[in-house]
């Protein structure tokens, strides 16, 4: 046995404890009333007795205990028989003799207790024998076999021929008698067995004439049905006649009655037979079934292989047609299966269980697929479902028809309540599966059942222990819909009205499960059954019809078939439609508009059709150049926009798609919420606005709506609407907004890794442009209180979200403008009060309550030592106010209403119109006109409110305690720079603010400076644009560039606009000025000069960019150029530098990448157009020197030279420049004035443009040091050797034209250096050479990153090279082809005079070198005084110059041919060039400007001539290079005075280098 009853101790203790508790157990067993009873009592008596047969217990005592278990029970001597049995056969097979004698010692004790009748029945005869119970073994076999004959196999024999056929004939007539009176089947019995015995009839063929009677009067169950029970009790013998019944009409050409179906399933749910003896005498067998099914199967997928096959048109049709003839044969002919009629009959009379039981033998859906099962089964539901459906099914105002209940009291019992659905209707519907499209009246039912279930569930108060069956409930509910419902839809004939019906429950399902159920539909439930197979094969192939006739002509009758087709299939319909749209964009609008006959189900399974085309795993989102999104993914998200904007179909899904692309990273996907933000709102974003729409953008909804967009936006309330329910209801408006602003930087760094340049450009667009979209339309469409509630505060969008600033900024905006509006009216309503000014002061209180925590909030988003300079309060105003805020545009609105003016006007004229209508269209357009003009008042007085409050605030908005120059670089890099890229409209606002803070006259803000930073080198910011970027900073440039044009063009207006403003100050005070002494300010021309030089400056950088071949930067440098090129190029020959430079752009790409090509050649084309308003460079100012003027020549053309005597010499230098001067006075101090002067040029915070004013009279100090000089040079013997190598290399540099100008005066100096100098020079050149070679080895010398710096770097190396740019940037060295020969002998008068070599080499160091030490940007006044001693010498000296100039006048007809020859050398050699006089002159290594001296300089040249010139001037150079060191050694002595001063100068020059030195380590570590 498994498990031990009697333990060992109670044997071994049966006297103490054993027996009693051995007796105890068997009272216990013997009193329970289960069914396991009898089998442990067997098996307790089994172990005592095991133990006497081993001889473990005394026999004596097992005996005696076995009798008093006796009395337990009346059956207990037929349970210990039935031990007694088992342990016979047991101990008969044992080979221990003794083993066998205790069993028969033991059967012999309990012999007086055990009945001799019972054990003779169990126990075998042998051992019966040795018991004495039977004489002979032998015998009693004999006997037994004998018995068993004469019971089993001897046949009662009847005497047929005795048999009399009256009886039969009474029997039938007793049978068939009117059943309608007293007759009862007991009394029918009675008579029948007296026919019986009177007629000798056989009571089997008895038994079959009462069931061919039943059969005939099958309806008369409730006789039938007790008279065959009292008849025949013995199941079997029923099962044999009926089977034999069934066997006789399976015969080739007989067909089974219904009749006899109903009787056998009677029969069975009365339970008179078992369904397993029926089942077998039923034809045909199950493995024929199951064979027969999938020969089913395999035939639907042959005909849908057949359609998708592409055939000739006949052999299509015919193949239809002999398809058709035997689908209709096949449905025509009945099959002959006596199982599923029995089956059908089952679920007729209500017998569900043994109905169940047989469709568990049959593959699925194999017995409902016939229909007349299916009918019996929706039959047995419609009553099952009745009671819950009268209560909560039936919709207000339905009656329904009554449906009368089953008579059979065990059919299943209808439901009362949704939890009574579960007991039997659920697996019913499973059972039946597709095939209750046969009843779309139930299913109706079965849906509304759903909703009755659906409200239920959603409303509220519910127990744990009633959520959890509601949970369950629903489950079921769902896995109905995904195995009944959905494929029932798609067997159903194009049901419009069911699909409806099916959606009024599937709304009330969460979008995720809804879209859970449309997967499986699509994938996997057209797979499980051959008409389904069968059923997608011709929705496929009737959708290829349809779309391939789908034009815009035939939209709607197209547009009806779709709809018909999309009833039944939408899935599969949407997936080949969704296809076609990805290969085919030009089918997007016809499609769209022929969705109009859709159901709401059909949108809904639409839009998921959509977000799993677009999840597809299997389709690449980039095209194979990987540059480009692919083609199917615009084509895709293009369909979004259309299809959500025109139909009501639910955006959560596809709003969570995109959220869930950008959480896991990926920003392709954004194009979709582009789309659909443009589509359903009407929010474009484009870069490519008009100036008018610009204007537009500019002012309030209403005229955004009419003039700001190039599509009229018309009819997007209810769009726009729903796009913001779907984000309000599912939380995702935030949550995209920050997911946007992070994956922008995540493009770059996470995304950009292995792609392609311009496709992360592209991404980073896409990505930056639909933020700003979606941040406009949530600012646009959220109420206030939904915006302020979602929006958090802006420290917490930076610090906790890691939103980018001017995101952040971009997303808080609004929230400000709102919060502000609100106090606003509460402060006004508070205290009535109509005078302005007190409306203007609350608007300012308003804006401090509002802002002032927005103040500290900032604070935390940059270092302390940000707020040196800019106040916090500064930088909010910056990025919290709009252009809507700054001005307003009357033009535009003036326009706008004009439009509508002119509309109401034709529409007046229009005689085709009905009057009616014209009435509408004329109210539409006065009610527009009244908004605009209201809006218009509405924004003049916010502007006034907003104008008046920044000149409120304006004096606390720049501390400027370092510098001003660091300053404006804070407020380029925090402020201006990010926020003119972010969007068109920021653009024109930053540009607006800089106007404006100018205008305000705003303290510590120079104008000039800010201005002169943003042109003065954009070679880095463009190169660091995407290609919108790139559009955005062009218009940026523009603007400023307008408003810079506005002052140029008229002295009036610089008069009036900047004359008397502080921020066109020269010279920097410490102390508050408020630019009332005029001869600080920049005169008119000077300010032309200046304007000049960004000219320039904008077209050198232009020109390098072109010509780096980077593809970014000739695109990006290209976009801004178009842009800018309304204010840009003035000047003819800049104009014609940019020209010639894109042409050989436009040669150079046009093979290689046609996109700058194109936009090459656009601009090109732009440009020519424009050159009729560029003017010669005189007439753009004005550039006559005085004759004797010093000017050195490499800033003859300058832009920064002035013609005003200078005025100020030492007067009040700002305080920066103070600073600096201490720190440095004691590392350098210089000897001369010429060194003090060049110093003096760049000071006033690196801007060069205010100290213009005073550089006349410093020239004049160096030109009278100059010619001290050379008239001591001129005194040595060696001066004529000198003077020879002068006219020749003077021959030279004048061959090298304009562009060589910078490095002429160095030169000349050079080689008029006395002795001393001459010495000194060795040394500078010797380290000057080292530095320049260390450089040429890296290839052609780097631009250093000079005129602009937007912050990067440390703090005081920023200083130091801002202020060195702005000294470097005053000079435009623009070479002017067309000069006059009188011009040409003017420079070299210039030349001649301009002889100190401190000064020349001062001066071009200063202007070329962008990151000079610290002592070189400092004004040191010990100099100062030193030069004017030397002032009075230079009189005396000047006859002797005179002779130096007629022997030069000698060559200057042959120099004259030769500069001609060589104005147009390219850029190219110039560099070289430099480069040789760099490492012979030992000028500084950071001369690296004078490469790119002209622009003009561009136009091509041949190979040869290039090659011939190249050799010719470096021969020429080497000469040169050694023949002032010979030239030096005839010299005589210097004196006293000459040699302390040079020993000085010496002094001074190498620790300058060494800083120099330092200085370039440390830049090009920033580099």
């Amino acid at each position: 046995m498994a498990t031990r009853i009697i333990s060992a101790d109670w044997i071994k203790n049966w006297e103490k404890s054993g027996k009693h508790e051995f007796v105890q157990l068997c009272k216990n067993l013997a009193y329970k009333t289960n069914d396991s009873t009898i089998k442990d009592i067997q098996a307790a008596l089994y172990e005592l007795c095991w133990h006497v047969i081993q001889g473990n217990f005394k026999l004596d005592l097992s005996a005696s205990v076995l009798c008093d278990m006796m009395d337990l029970r009346d059956d207990m001597p037929s349970i210990l028989a039935d031990v007694f049995s088992i342990l016979d056969i047991e101990t008969s097979s044992l080979e221990e003799k003794n083993k066998r004698d205790h069993y028969t010692q033991l059967v012999g004790a309990c012999l007086f207790f055990v009945p001799d009748a019972i054990l003779k029945e169990r126990l075998d005869p042998e051992t019966l024998e040795s018991l004495g119970l039977i004489k002979q073994a032998h015998q009693f076999n004999q006997k037994i076999v004998k018995i068993k004959t004469k019971l089993f196999y001897k046949q009662q024999k009847f005497n047929l021929l005795r048999e009399e056929n009256e009886g039969y004939a009474k029997l039938i007539t007793e049978l068939g008698q009117d059943l309608s009176g007293n007759i009862t089947s007991h009394i029918v019995l009675e008579s029948i067995k007296s026919l019986i015995g009177c007629f000798n009839l056989d009571p089997n063929r008895v038994l079959d004439i009462i069931l061919e009677v039943y059969e005939c009067r099958s309806d008369q169950d409730e006789f039938f049905l007790p008279l065959i029970k009292s008849y025949m009790c013995e199941p079997l013998t029923l099962c044999h006649i009926l089977g034999f019944k069934f066997k006789f009409n399976q015969e080739p050409n007989e067909e089974t009655p219904t009749s006899l179906y109903h009787i056998a399933a009677a029969l069975l749910h009365h339970n008179l037979i078992e369904l397993e003896d029926i089942y077998v005498h039923l034809m045909p067998l199950d493995a024929s079934i199951v064979e027969e099914h999938k020969r089913e199967i395999t035939e639907a997928k042959q005909i849908a292989r057949k359609l998708t096959m592409v055939v000739v048109p006949s052999e299509k049709t015919e193949d239809k047609e002999r398809e058709k003839e035997k689908e209709e044969e096949k449905n025509d002919k009945a099959p002959d299966n006596q199982k599923l009629g029995l089956l059908e009959a089952l679920l007729r009379i209500g017998d569900w269980h043994h109905a169940q039981s047989i469709m568990d033998q049959m593959p699925s859906f194999y017995a409902t697929s016939h229909k007349a099962i299916a009918l019996a089964l929706c039959q047995l539901l419609h009553l099952t479902v009745e009671p819950l459906y009268r209560r909560a099914g039936v919709p207000k105002g339905a009656k329904g028809c009554l449906l009368r209940p089953l008579k059979n009291k065990r059919a299943p019992r209808p439901a009362e309540s949704f939890e009574d659905l579960r007991r039997d209707v659920f697996s019913m519907l499973c059972y039946l599966g597709p095939h209750l499209s046969h009843d779309p009246i139930l299913f109706a039912k079965i849906v509304r059942l759903g909703k009755g279930f659906m409200k239920e569930y959603q409303s509220e108060g519910r127990n744990d222990n009633v959520k959890d069956k509601m949970d369950t409930l629903l489950s079921c509910f769902l896995s109905i819909a995904d195995q009944v419902l959905l494929p029932s839809l798609s067997l159903m004939e194009c049901n419009a009205c069911m699909s409806e019906e099916l959606w009024g429950l599937f709304k009330l399902f969460p979008y995720q499960h809804r879209y859970r159920l449309y997967g499986q539909w699509k994938n996997e439930t057209y797979t499980s059954h051959p008409l389904l197979v069968k059923v997608k094969a011709q929705t496929v192939d009737r959708a290829k019809y349809i779309m391939k006739r789908l034009t815009k002509e035939n939209v709607k009758p197209s547009g009806r078939q779709i709809g018909k087709l999309s009833h039944s299939n939408p899935t599969i319909l949407f997936d080949y439609i969704l296809s076609q749209i990805q290969w085919y964009d030009n089918l997007i609008g016809p499609v769209v508009d022929s969705l109009k006959y859709l159901t709401s189900l059909n949108y809904d399974v639409m839009a998921y059709c959509i977000i799993e085309a677009l999840a597809n795993p299997e389709k690449e989102k980039m095209k194979h150049d990987d540059t480009t999104i692919s083609s199917w993914l615009q084509s895709l998200a293009s369909l979004c926009g259309a299809v959500f904007r025109k139909y009501p179909i639910e955006l959560a899904g596809l709003l969570q798609y995109v959220t869930n692309t950008l959480k896991a990273g990926k920003s392709f996907d954004l194009l979709i919420l582009k789309e659909v933000v443009q589509k359903m709102a009407g929010i474009e974003i484009t870069d490519e606005m008009t100036s008018e729409q610009m204007e537009a953008m500019t002012g309030g909804e209403q005229l955004k709506a009419e003039g700001g967009y190039f599509g009229q936006i018309r009819n997007t309330k209810k769009s726009s609407q729903r796009l913001k329910d779907a984000l309000l209801d599912h939380d995702l408006a935030l949550p995209l907004c920050l997911l946007m602003a992070q994956q922008r930087n995540g493009v770059v760094f996470l995304e950009g890794g292995e792609k392609h340049l311009k496709l992360v450009g592209k991404l980073y667009d896409q990505c930056h442009d639909t933020l700003v979209q979606f941040g406009g339309f949530l600012a646009s469409n959220l109420s206030t209180e939904d915006y302020i509630k979602r929006v958090p505060s802006i420290d917490i969008l930076c610090n906790q979200f890691h939103t980018p600033h001017d995101a952040a900024f971009f997303l808080s905006r609004p929230m400000y403008g709102h919060q502000i509006l609100s106090k606003y009216d509460e402060l006004k309503k508070a205290e009535k009060s109509n005078r302005q000014q007190q409306k203007v002061h609350k608007y300012v209180a308003a804006c401090e309550l509002v802002m002032s925590p927005v103040h500290e909030a900032v604070v935390s988003l940059h270092p302390p030592r940000v707020w040196d300079d800019l106040r916090p309060q500064f930088y909010a105003t910056f990025w919290s106010l709009t252009m809507y805020d700054l001005a307003v545009p009357h033009n535009a609105y003036d326009r706008e209403v004009k439009k509508l003016q002119v509309q109401v006007k034709a529409i007046e004229e229009n005689p085709d119109v009905p009057m009616n209508k014209k009435k509408k269209e004329k109210e539409r357009c006065t009610a527009l006109q009244e908004k605009l003009q209201e809006e218009e008042k509405k924004q003049l007085e916010h502007v006034q409110r907003v104008l008046h409050r920044l000149k409120l605030e304006k004096d606390n908005w720049l501390l400027a305690k370092s510098t001003k120059n660091e300053t404006i670089t804070k407020f380029l890099q925090l402020c201006l720079f990010p926020r003119c890229i972010f969007s068109a409209i920021d653009a024109v606002y930053c540009a607006r603010f800089v106007e404006l803070v100018h205008q305000q006259k705003t303290p510590n803000f120079c104008t000039l400076l800010c201005y002169d930073r943003v042109f003065s080198d954009i070679i880095y910011t463009v190169a660091s644009c995407t290609e919108n970027e790139s559009r955005r900073y062009g218009r940026f440039l523009c603007c400023m560039l307008e408003t810079v044009t506005r002052w140029h063009s008229d002295r009036a207006v610089y008069e009036k606009e900047c004359g008397n403003y502080p921020g066109f100050l020269t010279i920097f005070r410490a102390t508050g000025f408020d630019g009332g002494n005029k001869a600080d300010q920049l005169d008119y021309e000077n300010f032309r000069h200046v304007v000049h030089k960004w000219h320039y400056k904008l077209t050198k950088a232009s020109v390098h960019c072109l010509e780096t071949g980077e593809y970014t930067h000739i695109r990006n440098i290209l976009i801004v150029l178009t842009k800018i090129l309304p204010c840009y190029p003035k000047v003819l020959n800049l104009g014609q530098a940019l020209e010639c430079r894109v042409h050989k752009i436009c040669l150079e790409e046009k093979e290689k990448r046609p996109d700058l090509y194109a936009l090459a050649m656009g601009y090109s084309g732009q440009l020519k157009g424009r050159k009729a308003h560029m003017v010669p460079e005189n007439e753009f100012h004005h550039k006559e020197q005085p004759v004797r003027s010093a000017t050195p020549v490499s800033q003859q053309n300058g832009p920064g030279t002035t013609a005003k005597p200078a005025s100020k010499t030492e007067e009040g230098v700002g305080e920066d420049a103070d600073r600096a001067k201490d720190k440095s006075q004691g590392a350098a101090k210089p000897v001369n004035k010429a060194n003090s002067t060049a110093a003096k040029v760049t000071t006033s915070n690196g801007n060069g443009a205010p100290n213009s004013t005073k550089t006349i009279k410093e020239r004049d100090d160096k030109e009278k040091s100059g010619k001290e000089k050379k008239e001591k040079k001129e005194k040595t013997p060696g001066s004529t050797l000198e003077t020879k190598g002068e006219s020749r290399r003077e021959k030279q540099r004048d061959e090298r034209g304009a562009a060589g100008k910078e490095e002429r005066a160095p030169r000349e100096g050079k080689e008029k250096t006395p002795k001393a100098d001459r010495d000194k020079q060795k040394a500078e050149e010797k380290s000057s050479k080292e530095d320049n070679k260390a450089k040429a080895g890296n290839g052609e010398p780097k631009e250093p990153s000079r005129e602009r710096d937007t912050g990067a770097k440390e703090t005081k190396s920023k200083e130091k090279g801002d202020r060195s740019a702005m000294s470097g940037s005053l000079k435009s060295p623009v070479p002017r082809l067309e000069s006059a020969e009188s011009e040409r002998d003017h420079k070299r008068r210039k030349l001649e005079t301009h002889t100190s070599p401190s000064h020349s080499s001062s001066v071009k160091d200063n202007s070329n070198e962008p990151k000079d030490s610290a002592s070189k940007h400092h004004i040191n006044y010990n100099s100062v005084a030193r030069s004017k001693s030397r002032e009075r010498e230079t009189d005396k000296k000047e006859s002797e110059n005179a002779r130096g100039r007629s022997k030069e006048k000698k060559t200057e007809d042959k120099d004259r041919k030769d500069r001609k020859r060589d104005h147009m050398t390219t850029d190219r050699e110039m560099s070289l060039e430099s480069k040789r006089r760099k490492d012979e002159n030992g000028t500084n290594s950071s001369n690296k400007h004078s490469k790119s001296a002209s622009p003009s300089s561009d136009s091509p040249v041949s190979a040869d001539k290039e090659k011939t010139k190249r050799s010719k001037s470096s021969s020429k150079e080497k000469g040169e290079s050694a023949k002032p060191e010979r030239n030096s050694s005839g010299g005589k002595k210097e004196s006293r005075h000459d040699k302390d001063k040079s020993d000085k100068k010496e002094k001074r020059d190498s620790s300058g280098g060494k800083d120099e030195k330092k200085h370039h380590k440390s830049s090009d570590k920033h580099r």
